[in-house]
């Protein structure tokens, strides 16, 4: 074996690392696992036309789990010296004879070592190839053709970035496997209205091929849009309404709701969700699923952190709860099935209504456009929201005027049961996708 794990070709390297975990049951590992993520990163931020911050980093991790007659103990290292590998495989061994037994964090049962990264077209090597002139530019680029709209009166700034990274995994239950995946991305946040009243707001996107990247003039359009239609913004009273929830909003509570049904919240009883499995938990105009194995999305990726293959998982149906996102651990906590989501979610997945946007605003007599939201504000144990709100204000069917310094307060539980449309809207450029919905009455806390 070389001193060094140097990747000259994937299958080179994964041959070492199987290597190596060989070596680790011959130490006395009941069972051994290397999970190492190589990473590419490069990020530019302008302001003001000037580079603000910039960052090219190429990193390296190794990953080690060690079962020793169901007793665990774990060790990272960037340093890719066979020598100190060996090392820590051999103190993980004696470490872990000195911890306490947990039957459920043994590796996750073979499944298949067929996992055709290349079908779900996650690696672009044109992304690859883009030089950091042509990414600098691009960020330069973005915020001149938003800032030469005389509306908007500051940049917070635009951003061009790009990721590749290469997963490797080998384990004592057979496991073998890698893939290579991209991103690309790009936003810019503005100001508009004046001193007293400014406003601020923008747009970004992301894809992992670059022939589905946003242009930079779309990116700067909508990031435009999105700001100035709230110049002028002015607070409410409080008071209950009909909300429609855009997108964007729809998706971060949505992403919310990923957390509460995770699996390690799930066990540990940090969800209200906990123990509603096959129940009825939104109304049955509601269905979603996880989609790990959607061609060309973000989200998308072969196997999970335990080596899982990853599937498409009903998660809601008809407002009822079909699965939790669960990796093996959690799974086997709960006398379940792993559904391929160690990692998290991956393509969390609302699916689309019957309905445009505009239908909905047109159902409303009274009620809010939510364009936007600040501040945490959430609690898996309870399923309780409360977040600072822009939006536009609907009065007779049509967006009327813009409002802000508002907040809207209320349950994740009931807003799911209070979803009474969903539009068609979804955008592409997350992981965690959701059109715009409509529900039915929020509490709303203005002036």
């Amino acid at each position: 074996m070389t001193n060094n794990l140097t990747q000259t070709n994937t299958d080179f390297f994964l041959d070492k690392i199987e290597n190596l975990v060989k070596f680790a049951v011959k130490e006395g590992a009941t069972q051994a696992q290397i999970y190492i993520l190589n990473s590419d990163d490069f990020s530019v931020e302008i302001r003001n036309g000037k580079i603000e911050e910039l960052n090219k980093s190429i990193s390296a991790n190794l990953a080690l789990k060690i079962l020793v007659d169901d007793k665990v103990a774990t060790a990272s290292t960037s340093d890719f010296q066979i020598s100190t590998i060996e090392y820590l495989i051999k103190n993980a061994i004696k470490r872990a004879v000195y911890s306490e037994p947990d039957e459920f964090s043994r590796l996750s049962d073979f499944v298949t070592n067929e996992f055709n990264p290349e079908e779900l077209e996650i690696y672009d090597n044109e992304i690859e190839n883009l030089t950091s002139d042509y990414k600098i530019n691009q960020a330069i680029e973005l915020e001149k053709i938003a800032m030469s709209d005389k509306r908007i009166k500051l940049s917070d700034g635009s951003f061009f970035g790009t990721n590749i990274s290469e997963v490797f995994v080998a384990n004592s239950n057979n496991l073998l496997g890698s893939f290579k995946s991209s991103s690309i991305g790009a936003g810019v946040h503005l100001h508009s209205g004046d001193d007293d009243n400014m406003i601020e707001d923008g747009y970004w996107f992301n894809a992992v091929n670059l022939n589905k990247m946003m242009s930079i003039e779309e990116i700067a359009k909508k990031a435009i849009y999105r700001v100035t239609r709230l110049t002028g913004a002015r607070k409410i009273p409080s008071m209950d309404l009909p909300v429609i929830f855009e997108a964007g909003v729809a998706s971060s509570l949505f992403g919310f709701f990923a957390a509460c049904i995770s699996g390690s919240n799930i066990y540990m009883k940090r969800s209200f969700l906990a123990d509603k499995l096959n129940q009825q938990i939104a109304n049955n105009n509601l269905n979603i699923i996880d989609n790990g194995r959607l061609k060309g999305a973000v989200g998308s990726i072969p196997f999970d952190s335990d080596g899982v293959p990853t599937k498409i998982n009903k998660i809601v149906e008809n407002g009822i709860l079909k699965n939790y996102l669960l990796g093996t651990y959690s799974a086997r906590k709960l006398s379940l099935k792993s559904t391929g989501n160690a990692s998290g979610p991956t393509n969390f997945i609302v699916q689309n209504g019957p309905f445009t946007q505009s239908e909905l605003i047109k159902s409303i007599d009274k009620g809010l456009l939510i364009t936007s939201t600040i501040g945490q504000g959430t609690d898996t144990t309870t399923g309780d929201i409360s977040k600072g709100t822009f939006g536009l204000m609907i009065e007779n069917g049509e967006l009327t005027y813009p409002v802000s310094e508002i907040t809207f307060s209320g349950n994740l539980g009931t807003i799911l049961n209070s979803i009474e449309m969903i539009a068609n809207d979804a955008e592409q450029n997350r992981s965690i996708k959701s059109p715009s919905i409509k529900i039915s009455n929020i509490s709303i806390s203005g002036r």
